[in-house]
């Protein structure tokens, strides 16, 4: 990211970003979701060294469904009132082609594990007189039971109710710091 952005510091935006999830649902469709309440920011270092952290409210999940996104704040998934936070801590940023790989560090439910998200960075704009922004998007899919999330609903047909899978989105647009 170094041949994209000199040293910088930029602060996610979250007017105008998404942190966005989707899961099987009943073996055949998809159930989607996002988190209200995220912050994060991105720093270039001054020897091009890229990081990003992030910290996401996993009490504003919202999957258009009250009584389910209450149950998703249960010790049956996130166990909110133990773990209100989910976290990211970069480890690195490589190319790959013309887009990045974003390792890290995540935590959710207290229990932290490697991933690489796939990184597409999107451009930069001066801004509308906020200052200038970026935007990148970044995808990665983990498994529930590697963060702890082992509930099974199983079906009487076969399968589960949800699945194991789990695709996290991140539409992210930054301000630059002064």
């Amino acid at each position: 990211m170094s041949t994209v952005l000199e040293p910088s510091t930029w602060t996610i935006d979250p007017v105008h970003s998404s942190v966005d999830f989707s899961v099987r649902h009943l073996m055949v469709s998809k159930v989607r979701g996002q988190f209200g309440t995220f912050s994060g920011t991105i720093t270039v270092a001054a020897d091009g060294t890229a990081s990003a952290t992030a910290e996401v409210d996993v009490t504003s999940v919202d999957t258009r469904n009250e009584q389910r996104d209450a149950h998703i704040r249960t010790a049956d998934f996130f166990d909110a009132e133990n773990h209100p936070k989910a976290t990211f801590v970069s480890t690195a940023v490589t190319p790959k082609g013309s887009d990045y790989v974003l390792a890290g560090e995540l935590t959710i439910r207290g229990t932290t594990r490697p991933v690489e998200f796939e990184l597409e960075y999107l451009g930069r704009n001066p801004g509308m007189g906020q200052g200038e922004v970026v935007a990148f998007e970044a995808t990665t899919v983990i498994t529930r039971q590697d963060f702890g999330i082992t509930i099974d609903m199983p079906l009487e047909t076969g399968g589960k109710v949800i699945g194991d899978k789990i695709t996290l989105t991140l539409e992210i647009e930054a301000l630059r710091q002064a």
